[in-house]
């Protein structure tokens, strides 16, 4: 019998676990409106320990986030994978570190994101997500950042409460607060670029209109995989 065609293999080097779940499930749950009924690119997950990840992050040692980047990245190419995504926003700063010597290519989260606002014709993006995030280099300089007050307390929404699938009313009463002073400020967009925030914040509840960076990565990944079909075994 003759091979039949397959999407590309995605692999994802989780970080936290609620991004990663909720970037999963957009790729299985929108997929068979592109492939058919029930249908969706092989995928696999490698989630170490958050527990580790934030031991280097709460030093700022980001060579040792990129080297359990790495061995994500490893594993996942011994079981098939044929490129890697990673739905957390915030180790994309150590990824420089090992990108060069990874056995898989990696979508960049933010370079998702950026594509989308260009797309949408954004001008003045407003960037929220952990403090390592928006004080890092991941997005744009001119991406507009909250105040070191206002991302003290983001930074708690969300290390010691969504990644822990925590939801309150107070977590978007905040984030709405925030966005709004943001969009005082002329800002015509905001990034959701922690990949738990789109827990909570959408287009829906939000100021101005959301770059949902979960969503936008699982969407790219799924572009990817079918633009790039293989001969199934």
């Amino acid at each position: 019998m003759a091979s039949l065609m397959a999407p590309l293999h995605i692999g994802i080097a989780a970080c936290s676990a609620e991004g990663a779940a909720l970037c999963y499930r957009t790729i299985c749950t929108e997929a068979p409106a592109l492939l058919g009924t029930h249908d969706h690119p092989e995928v696999t997950v490698h989630t170490p320990s958050l527990g580790q990840y934030m031991d280097h992050i709460y030093r700022g040692d980001w060579p040792a986030v990129a080297e359990m980047m790495l061995t994500s990245a490893e594993k996942l190419a011994r079981v098939g994978a044929d490129f890697v995504i990673c739905p957390d926003n915030t180790i994309h700063q150590a990824l420089p570190f090992i990108e060069a010597r990874s056995p898989l290519p990696w979508l960049h989260i933010a370079h998702c994101v950026a594509d989308e606002a260009r797309a949408r014709g954004f001008r003045k993006v407003a960037l929220t997500g952990t403090k390592w995030l928006v004080g890092s280099p991941v997005y744009p300089a001119d991406y507009v950042r909250p105040t070191m007050d206002e991302r003290e307390e983001i930074n708690r929404i969300i290390m010691d409460e969504l990644v822990r699938g925590v939801v309150k009313p107070e977590q978007v009463a905040y984030f709405q607060k925030v966005i709004g002073r943001l969009k005082g400020e002329g800002c015509d967009a905001v990034a959701l670029s922690c990949t738990e925030i789109p827990l909570i914040m959408n287009d829906r509840n939000s100021p101005l209109p959301t770059l949902d960076s979960t969503r936008l990565l699982a969407r790219a990944a799924l572009k990817r995989a079918i633009a790039g079909v293989k001969k199934a075994a």
